[in-house]
């Protein structure tokens, strides 16, 4: 579904933006081909495609080179609560701030 001009101005005006009539032309047509670009994509057929880690994959093998999960820091949890105002069972408490 393209977008109109009033589309557009309303995405302006939510994002905090003030476009020039020739500045929300040329974000209307950005904004369209974008949208028609993902039509697209969404009308390919994707079944029994595999996901790729990695577009090269695709076109040759690629190893992972992973590390060893191993611990390379301290745990210094106990001196990073000492300046916290209230603590509980090692978790921070802070106020309530959302209804």
């Amino acid at each position: 579904m393209p977008l109109t001009p009033q589309d557009v101005s309303r995405i302006a005006r939510l994002a905090r933006l003030e476009l020039a009539p020739g500045e929300q032309q040329a974000m209307h047509a950005q904004l369209n081909s974008f949208f028609d670009i993902v039509e697209r994509m969404r009308a390919t057929d994707t079944a029994g495609v595999e996901p790729l880690y990695t577009p090269l994959s695709a076109v040759q093998a690629v190893h992972l080179r992973l590390r060893d999960d191993a611990v390379t820091e301290p745990d210094r949890r106990e001196a990073n609560q000492r300046s916290a105002p209230a603590l509980r069972d090692g978790l921070y408490l802070v106020p309530k701030v959302v209804e």
